[in-house]
């Protein structure tokens, strides 16, 4: 259980993901002030599709070749 907590946590901080948290914040912060223009919210959906898809694909891949 420690161990898997750890590995999650080190993953939770590689660049992508520290990427991905620090501009959810920005998004965050901008759309509570109603500032969210139609540049960043490209940057961001493209952002946040590339991190998922990454997540997606590890996890298939992992299945795929558990399997």
């Amino acid at each position: 259980m420690k161990e898997l907590l750890v590995n999650r946590l080190a993953r939770l901080l590689c660049v992508k993901s520290l990427v991905t948290l620090a501009l959810t914040a920005v998004f965050a912060v901008l759309a509570l002030r109603d500032q969210v223009g139609q540049d960043f919210m490209t940057v961001y959906t493209v952002i946040i599709a590339f991190y998922f898809g990454t997540q997606l694909e590890r996890a298939a891949q992992k299945g795929h070749g558990g399997a």
